[in-house]
């Protein structure tokens, strides 16, 4: 199998080169046509030579993975349908893009499916099927129809990416770097339920928690998708509150300064009688006193076959208002693209989903 080349750093590209005898400079003329031309052949690479360009050809491919379908919201937000598969049996993940006045967001997916297990998730009910790499992901921005416009950019799609974080990394370094796209990093918020102890090999070698690597090798913006501050009732929602218990969460976020530039935000959704009375909105404040953040409320995204109920507008605003007026800045997200299955929840990653009464008109 040819080895990708899209989502290497620049380093990278270097050892490449050098390992194939070409010059190193050769390095930067790649992230040029990979990150800046964003190319999906070598054959479009025209100022390294045709020796080059069929030496790289012979054991490397560019990566690129083309969106396959799209779905128009009448709001203007798209949904993109990629195949991340490589084999015969196709892998779906979407990508969504949401307009804004000038603004032009990607919500972007760093795995297929998820294995948080959230009940209230589309995602995370249909199971894990794998981790994007660099390549993938980057596609994601690379290749809709937007992609020159994009202004910013959340992972907030398909997935957990602190449980993908490494390729998450490598896709935020070709963002932010100046060989690459040269983004600001003000324009990225991770989203994660909060992996903050360390799993597998990495946990026996006592090496630090992904929450804690991405809180020192990113300054990406952070949204914890916390929905619940009791622990019971939280574990409820959230399976992965057993593992990865918030109280932990928060106390890892403590110990970085949020006072600056880079900001850490909660994500909370609205359940009808579940998460929307006083006794959750006061709890809440006493959690996140003292620490620098906002809390973005989102009302609850019905995805079929569940017993969840989304929260009246009423009860909606008196939560906010009651943080609000208890000195924690909250506001109420929009919801877009709700009628193509794109907002907050809704990703399945299929062409055709049989858990709601939603038919997503696709277009080729």
């Amino acid at each position: 199998m040819k080895q990708k080349l899209l989502g290497r750093t620049l380093e990278e590209l270097k050892e490449i080169c050098l390992q194939e005898g070409l010059p190193a400079f050769t390095a930067r003329q790649l992230c040029d046509w990979l990150y800046k031309k964003r190319v999906s052949s070598f054959d479009k690479m025209t100022n390294l030579s045709l020796k080059a360009r069929n030496l790289l050809a012979e054991k490397y491919e560019t990566g690129a993975v083309p969106y396959f379908k799209f779905a128009q919201s009448k709001d203007g937000t798209r949904k993109y349908l990629f195949n991340v598969s490589s084999s015969d049996e196709a892998c779906y993940i979407e990508a969504v893009m949401i307009p804004d006045k000038d603004r032009k967001t990607l919500c972007v997916s760093s795995q297929a499916g998820c294995r948080m297990g959230c009940r209230f998730c589309m995602t995370g009910r249909q199971g894990f099927a794998g981790n994007l790499d660099s390549s993938q992901i980057l596609s994601q921005f690379f290749f809709i129809d937007e992609a020159e416009d994009l202004t910013n950019a959340v992972f907030m799609g398909m997935g957990e990416p602190l449980d993908n974080l490494d390729n998450v990394l490598r896709a935020i370094e070709v963002l932010t770097s100046d060989w690459g796209c040269a983004w600001s990093p003000k324009r990225i918020t991770v989203s994660s339920i909060g992996v903050n102890k360390a799993v597998g090999k990495i946990a026996e070698n006592n090496e630090k928690s992904p929450l804690e690597r991405f809180m020192d090798e990113s300054r990406a913006h952070l949204a914890i998708s916390l929905h619940n501050p009791f622990h019971g009732e939280r574990l409820a929602l959230m399976p992965c509150e057993a593992a990865f218990p918030l109280q932990e969460t928060l106390r890892i976020l403590r110990r970085h300064d949020f006072s600056g530039q880079r900001r850490v935000s909660f994500e909370y959704i609205m359940f009808k009688g579940l998460t929307d009375t006083p006794r959750h909105a006061d709890a809440l404040v006493s959690l996140l006193k003292g620490l620098e953040c906002r809390v973005n409320l989102i009302r609850f995204h019905d995805i079929g076959d569940t017993e969840y109920i989304p929260s009246d507008m009423k009860a909606v605003q008196a939560f906010e208002d009651r943080l609000n007026s208890a000195g924690i800045t909250a506001t109420l997200r929009a919801s877009r693209g709700q009628d193509i299955e794109a907002a907050c929840g809704m990703l399945s990653g299929k062409e055709k989903n049989n858990t709601t009464n939603k038919q997503v008109l696709w277009i080729s």
